[in-house]
């Protein structure tokens, strides 16, 4: 009867470690199953995080353009001045001397701060860039090309600060054919 009742005590124990036995793979799936969650959870809250993080710094330099060109623009008429005191200032004057260096800081100035002008003598009419103050009826160039800048035109990056004041060709001729 000994042997019985150790029988009996070792079987319940048995019992419970062959259960345990048996329920491992089903956990280790489980934990394995857990674990592919949380590892594609971590790999999607990085690319948000990443995501969020080149927003911010897109975000962040559209500002600072938006800024740099708020503060330009009030800049553009004081530069046109300069432009226009050279264009009517005596060659050899000391006054156009200065009036140079300045108009020079300024274009470095606008340069730095990332400003580009827009291209427009000799170049094809771009209504996006240009606008156009008077057609002038002329056979010895092409249709829509520019002739003469009146006033200069900016940009920052492909923000358009200001268009470019122009007179443009008109011919007739190849209007025609």
């Amino acid at each position: 009867m000994k042997n019985h009742a150790t029988e009996e005590v070792l079987n319940p124990v048995e019992g419970a470690a062959a259960e345990a036995e048996a329920a491992l793979p089903t956990e280790l799936e489980q934990l394995k199953g857990e674990n592919a969650q949380l590892l594609d959870r971590l790999a999607r809250l990085q690319a948000e995080f990443d995501n969020a993080r080149k927003r911010s710094a897109k975000e962040q330099a559209d500002f600072r353009d938006y800024a740099v060109a708020g503060a330009v623009e009030q800049f553009l008429p004081v530069l046109d001045n300069f432009h226009l005191a050279l264009a009517h200032a005596p060659a050899n004057d000391q006054m156009r001397t200065g009036v140079e260096l300045i108009v020079k800081q300024m274009e470095e100035a606008l340069k730095n701060l990332g400003v580009q002008k827009i291209e427009t003598v000799g170049t094809h009419f771009d209504p996006r860039q240009h606008e156009a103050l008077e057609s002038i009826e002329t056979p010895e160039y092409p249709d829509h090309q520019i002739l003469e800048e009146v006033r200069r035109g900016y940009r920052i990056k492909d923000r358009l600060l200001r268009p470019a004041l122009v007179k443009i060709a008109s011919n007739s001729a190849e209007q025609k054919a």
